[in-house]
């Protein structure tokens, strides 16, 4: 029946809005991240290149769970993060990271990290470097060569990474259940829970 679509949007709607906002800002933030990331092991990594990106996809190696357990312990009340940003005075004496919209939103990015990384690097590789020495030869700066030659060649790596990291952090759950509380929970909560 169409009219179960209806009731679960107006029922979650707040899962549904939250889900959306902490995967963009994740998807936003893994692009910001993965773009230089990727661009310096496409043009700078060299004979390296393949041990670079092993290094990008290592984690997989281990499960998801374990990785956002590991997070669980990063941002602990006692831990050296939380003692940092106190420190330097970013966090209260007595404020946290764990169960906090940040910390939910920073273990999705990592988690979802390398499905951004990976299409920028094969469409950032497969771009012919004699266009930017053209382009440079034609008297462009190096920004402008970037600008107007290296991301619009870049961008369906960027559609690409954009898709393959907010379709499932969107319906992530674990991230959420283990770093959150319920006030951070998603429509992937939700539905795990039902």
């Amino acid at each position: 029946a169409w009219g179960n679509f209806g009731d679960a949007v107006s029922t979650y709607q707040t899962q549904f809005v939250r889900a959306g906002e902490y995967a963009g800002i994740a998807t936003v933030l893994a692009l910001l991240l993965s773009y230089p990331l990727a661009y310096w092991i496409a043009f700078r990594g060299g004979r390296w290149k393949n041990l670079f990106l092993l290094l990008v996809i290592a984690p997989f190696f281990v499960t998801y769970l374990i990785r956002t357990l590991a997070w669980e312990t990063i941002l602990a009340d006692d831990g050296i993060v939380v003692h940092t940003l106190q420190h330097l005075h970013i966090l209260s004496s007595d404020g946290r990271l764990l169960a906090t919209s940040a910390a939910v939103i920073a273990g999705i990015t990592y988690n979802f990290l390398p499905f951004m990384v990976l299409p920028l690097y094969v469409s950032l590789e497969q771009i012919d470097h004699r266009l930017i020495e053209a382009a440079e030869d034609l008297y462009a700066s190096r920004a402008k060569a970037f600008m107007r030659i290296t991301f619009p060649l870049s961008l369906p790596g960027v559609f690409a990474g954009v898709l393959l990291t907010f379709i499932p952090a969107a319906g992530d759950f674990i991230t959420a259940q283990l770093l959150g509380t319920p006030r951070q929970y998603m429509i992937g909560n939700v539905i795990q829970s039902e």
